[in-house]
């Protein structure tokens, strides 16, 4: 999949998930959301999947006049692939995370989302496993740096699963109730690009924190 092919994905996601739920059926649509939702979440090499405005869109689509696609079911089932996904995050930065760490460069991660995740971590603690579901790119790298971290397993699950219910619920209810609004799907692009533009504030935040701060003495 080209970089255009991605990007038409992220910008125009509800007209994809309507064509998918055409061409495939919806049995095969929630397979599908929950392998992205899970890979997102799960697999650190993989954060430019679209979250946020995925579950806004599916939320919208779950409400469509003759959707065949129950909100019902797509919570617990997609609240249990952003859950699972972490886990497995965690798990696989426990096993490998320190080795890549201390290296300088990895073919499959990006050293700056790493270290942008850790500071993250730092700041906010254990609560960073519900604060990062809203964040782009910090979501998939913050169970990875947990993982890293060690932290205590009770603890991450706890934070897991109210982050992983809190962020999917939210956006789907909002998708069912307010993806429909006439000015809303008239302006989905818009819609999308607000939801990106909302989530990465934390992040802009945070650099804009790092530039004014004086540097460290060495």
């Amino acid at each position: 999949m080209d970089l255009k092919t991605i990007l038409s994905w992220i910008l125009h996601i509800d007209r994809h998930l309507n064509e998918l739920v055409a061409a495939t059926g919806p049995e095969w649509v929630y397979i599908v959301l929950f392998a992205i939702i899970f890979c997102e979440t799960g697999l650190v090499v993989m954060p430019f999947l679209p979250g946020d405005s995925l579950l806004f869109a599916v939320g919208a689509l779950c409400a469509s006049t003759g959707s065949q696609l129950s909100l019902a079911l797509m919570i617990p089932l997609l609240v249990v692939a952003a859950i699972s996904g972490d886990a497995v995050n965690y798990w696989i930065g426990a096993q490998v995370g320190p080795k890549v760490f201390r290296s300088q460069s990895s073919r499959w991660l990006n050293q700056s989302h790493l270290i942008r995740a850790q500071h993250f971590y730092e700041m906010y603690g254990a609560k960073t496993i519900i604060i990062a579901r809203f964040v782009p790119i910090v979501r998939t790298f913050a169970p990875f740096v947990a993982g890293i971290g060690r932290m205590h397993f009770g603890r991450f699950w706890l934070y897991n699963i109210v982050g992983g219910i809190v962020w999917v619920t939210l956006f789907l209810v909002a998708g069912y109730w307010f993806g429909n609004l006439e000015w809303v799907k008239e302006n989905f692009i818009f819609v999308t690009l607000g939801i990106i533009a909302v989530s990465v504030i934390p992040i802009a935040i945070e650099w804009l924190k790092a530039r004014r701060s004086p540097k460290a003495n060495p």
